[in-house]
């Protein structure tokens, strides 16, 4: 469950907020503070961060970064998102003289790690947002189903489950990743 605050926040405001152990965004000008959301979704974001990131670093494709980091997608309000895995081409930091806090614009890649607590509406809603802010593609991991969904558009996704390999030849040519690595048992 996530609250929300009622005075509009800038962007500037969020960064400077005190370390509470919980997560937070803008939406808008309104802060929304999430709680920290446990061992299987921190270990699922990092087997696929750390896969994609290997493979990116591997090719010279640009940058992969985790939840700390945010994406400004507006101004006066301010909106702030931050994926679970996110990921910039290299030619796009080229634009940039200097990276330091919050990247002006929207990841290349943004991978949202289904919580425990999150509603189909609000996690539609989120896919749609990062696209319409031009995302160019959106990867949704939902353990319970053991599936990750590549959206491009919202008419045009692609679901991955069982033994297949996630792929993504637009952004990542080459890039196999087997679903039974990810959703397989915990290793003892």
């Amino acid at each position: 469950m996530s609250t929300t605050s009622t005075a509009l926040m800038t962007a500037e405001e969020l960064m400077n907020l005190p370390d509470d152990n919980m997560r937070h965004e803008l939406i808008n000008g309104e802060l929304i503070t999430m709680p920290l959301t446990g061992l299987p979704h921190g270990r699922l974001a990092l087997l696929i961060g750390a896969s994609l990131l290997q493979f990116v670093l591997d090719h010279k494709l640009g940058q992969v970064y985790s939840n700390d980091a945010g994406f400004q997608l507006t101004w006066n309000p301010d909106t702030v998102l931050g994926p679970d895995i996110s990921f910039v081409s290299k030619e796009r930091l080229k634009t940039v003289s200097e990276l330091k806090g919050y990247w002006q614009g929207p990841p290349d890649l943004a991978v949202e790690v289904l919580s425990p607590g999150d509603r189909p509406g609000k996690v539609k809603r989120k896919v749609s947002q990062w696209l319409s802010f031009g995302t160019k593609q959106v990867w949704l991991v939902d353990q319970k189903q053991s599936t990750i969904t590549i959206y491009r558009s919202e008419s045009d996704s692609t679901m991955f489950s069982g033994s297949d390999y996630l792929e993504s030849p637009e952004l990542f040519p080459g890039f196999r990743l087997s679903l039974d690595s990810i959703f397989g048992p915990t290793p003892e």
